[in-house]
């Protein structure tokens, strides 16, 4: 059942944390978090309105940035809709960056309030300058810590209604990093029109009902679960690093309490279908499944769908944490479109555009582009910059101006402003996106400009290959490069002379990659943590030039 009743009668607020209020006030026995532990939507109002009072009494306000640094779970829910409810801007930032990145991004940041893990709190006392603005610390451990308060002993209210900050559609409600896995990373801001956009999109576009139970892999999309009047069970899985999952625990968790709906990164929903072949494991409550933060290739979708009952839908949405979702389709038709196994020559077909957004391809250019009356769309099929516009796409960035300067397109027109996406793609006949790599790991030479996925996938079609990677190295004065694609072999294969023949004679069989004569072999590529499918490519390059002459 979907709940239009209950956003109709909530149309009228921008503060998303009374989605939980209205919640409570609808179900108030039906679980909000069924586990690790079960949390009722009373009692987890009754939490957020005393933490509310609690936070408010220690100095937070409308406003207070405030770093939390507190894993997935009951706390993490509570401070973070105690926190929006306030009317303050929690900011997430993605540990999995490593701790020199993160050392950076918090310099820029200068939080005025740190929430966090003893074990978070660490980092601010081994490095005290990049704390200097910071007035408010407060821990969720038991160890007691200097000049830091403990959450559980924050005076709270009881009976009493703190009211809601009434939030302006423009104001700033939250900060999340990106992964800096495509590059630095850079604080998104999300504005309280921008976030409640975003969940009422969700629920609409992936038809999610109240009575839906959530397998929770993800934190951000755990409060949309929340909102949207869900119960969630968080995965029994390290979320910042989730490369490492036992699968075993994440199916026992789909199991145990029948999960009708999931996210999960290309590289969650691998493990669980290599294990869940392999021990012969259903899953027949899963009726949603929602993929997205890498390219999700076919083998991936006919290996999951194998899991699932034959009614249930796998979506495969393209975005990024400036804007999701931008497209989405589903693996039934995905799965259509690939049954020509030379189809990924073209790209990644990522699916039509979630309405009202708005998509356009332009052409490619690394320089900032000050207004949209400068660009002219691209035909149908000519592949191009990916513009996105719409009312969950993201203002901008976080004290970063240059960041703003080149990914923001001002269109005087309307007033509004277009995203840069970053990302190289094309629209077709029907409409539908299709991805073709990153504008920044193209590879410009001589004889024209290579994108990586169309030309990784005329290598991965060798039965020995499991990936491949486009890179350019050497850069005369002209800016053109070198095209080395760099191989990863399944187990049990080796380099050698035959394969390497018959990899180049498979890469001069394409127009596409006609004439790229240097492949290297390498056991192990460097990818992002959070979903260990994004390629580290300007590693990769500065490793490939030290070894072509």
């Amino acid at each position: 059942m979907l709940q239009t009743d209950h956003y109709t009668t909530a149309s009228d607020f921008i503060n998303v944390s009374e989605y939980l209020r209205i919640n409570a006030e609808r179900f108030p026995d039906k679980p909000a978090l069924l586990y690790p532990v079960r949390v009722t939507y009373r009692e987890l109002e009754e939490k957020v309105n005393n933490f509310s009072a609690g936070l408010s009494s220690s100095g937070i306000k409308a406003g207070t940035r405030t770093l939390v640094m507190v894993p997935a779970g009951t706390d993490f829910f509570i401070l973070i809709f105690s926190l929006i409810r306030i009317g303050a801007v929690p900011v997430m930032i993605d540990p999995g960056m490593g701790l020199k990145a993160m050392i950076s991004v918090l310099s820029d940041l200068e939080p005025e309030a740190f929430i966090g893990i003893p074990k978070a709190h660490l980092m601010r006392l081994i490095n005290p300058n990049i704390f200097r603005s910071t007035r408010i610390m407060i821990t969720t451990g038991k160890i007691s810590l200097i000049r830091t308060a403990s959450l559980n002993n924050l005076p709270g209210i009881s009976n009493i209604h703190y009211v809601t900050h009434p939030a302006d559609a423009a104001d700033m409600a939250a900060i999340f990093y990106t992964s800096g896995s495509t590059g630095p990373a850079k604080g998104v801001i999300y504005t309280a029109g921008m976030l409640k956009n975003q969940i009422d999109i969700t629920r609409k576009q992936f038809g999610i009902g109240s009575d839906e139970i959530d397998l929770c892999t993800f934190p951000l999309l755990g409060l949309f679960a929340i909102c949207h009047g869900n119960s969630s069970v968080i995965a029994d899985m390290d979320m910042v690093h989730p490369a490492k999952l036992d699968p075993a625990k994440v199916i026992k968790n789909i199991l145990d309490f029948g999960c009708t709906q999931m996210f999960g990164s290309p590289m969650v929903l691998n493990k669980l279908a290599e294990y869940g072949t392999r021990m012969q494991i259903y899953l027949p409550s899963l009726r949603k499944i929602i993929s997205a933060g890498a390219p999700v290739h076919r083998n991936i979708l006919e290996s999951f769908r194998k899991l699932v009952p034959d009614d249930a839908e796998i979506h495969t949405p393209y975005g990024a944490t400036e804007a999701l979702p931008v497209t989405d389709i589903t693996d039934s038709e995905l799965l259509l479109i690939y049954s020509d196994q030379h189809k990924y020559e073209e790209g990644i077909c990522i699916g039509y555009p979630v309405e009202p957004l708005d998509v356009k391809i332009i052409g490619i250019t690394d320089d900032p582009i000050s207004a949209l009356h400068n660009v002219t769309p691209l035909p149908v099929n000519e592949v191009g910059e990916i513009i996105v516009k719409g009312p969950w796409v993201s203002p901008g960035y976080f004290k970063r101006n240059d960041a703003d300067i080149n990914s923001k397109i001002r269109d005087f027109t309307t007033n509004e402003k277009w995203h840069r996406m970053g990302d190289l793609g094309k629209i077709d006949a029907r409409g539908r996106l299709w991805f073709c790599g990153r504008k920044s790991h193209r590879v410009i030479t001589s004889e024209g400009t290579l994108f990586t996925i169309p030309s990784e996938a005329v290598f991965n079609r060798h039965p020995h290959v499991v990936r491949s990677a486009l890179v350019g190295i050497k850069p005369d004065g002209s800016g053109l490069k070198k095209p080395v694609i760099c191989i990863q072999l399944k187990p049990g294969f080796h380099p050698t002379k035959k394969l390497l023949k018959e990899l180049i004679e498979l890469g001069n069989s394409s127009g596409i990659t006609k004439g790229i004569s240097d492949i290297l072999f390498k056991k192990d590529f460097p990818v992002d943590p959070r979903h260990n499918a994004k390629i580290f490519r300007e590693k990769l390059a500065l490793w490939a030039a030290k070894r072509v002459k």
